[in-house]
């Protein structure tokens, strides 16, 4: 995992430099410290899904293509087949699976995310990015935090929300949640 980091990163500052962006217009737009930044570009730290889709926006390149180095062709339909998907493993409490990752100009990235119980009793770390997001909860139960709220999700559940609030989600039960996310 921590060589598909690190490729990652590689393709992420090569883009931004072609694209004759500093490392502190992306950082300020993407509202983190230069220095929180530059540990992207190192593959030093782990870059959530959020992130790289804000990244790839201001870089004005799909998503699919900082996952995997290849340009996305399709523009009138992508299938995914089940479990196929390219996996994004940028959180530790989070795994992502990129459902679309070759369609070129999505106004979307859909994921399927799962969290695994945590053993911690503080509250799950916490993101924010611009946009608004989309989850539905496919199995089992999630609490999920946003702006000095808790909701508990169970299975068939959704919410929508502006996500430029900071919020987190914690699998409840001991047993992992698995939920289809869409980020706007």
């Amino acid at each position: 995992m921590r060589e598909k980091m690190k490729e990652i990163a590689l393709r992420i500052k090569e883009l931004r430099e072609l694209s004759d962006i500093s490392t502190e217009e992306i950082s300020d737009y993407l509202g983190v410290r230069v220095e929180e930044y530059q540990k992207y570009e190192e593959g030093d730290v782990d870059i959530s899904a959020s992130i790289l889709f804000e990244i790839a926006h201001k870089l004005g390149v799909d998503m699919g293509l900082l996952l995997t180095g290849e340009e996305t062709r399709m523009h009138i339909f992508t299938v995914t087949r089940k479990d196929k998907g390219v996996e994004v493993e940028r959180r530790k409490q989070y795994k992502y699976q990129n459902l679309a990752e070759k369609f070129i100009h999505k106004k979307a990235e859909p994921f399927i995310v799962i969290v695994e119980p945590r053993t911690g009793v503080d509250k799950p770390s916490t993101n924010s990015h611009p946009g608004q997001e989309f989850d539905y909860v496919l199995e089992g139960e999630m609490k999920f935090y946003i702006h000095d709220n808790e909701i508990i999700l169970e299975e068939g559940d959704s919410i929508f929300f502006d996500s430029s609030y900071e919020h987190a989600m914690e699998a409840l039960n001991n047993q992992p949640a698995k939920f289809l996310a869409i980020i706007l």
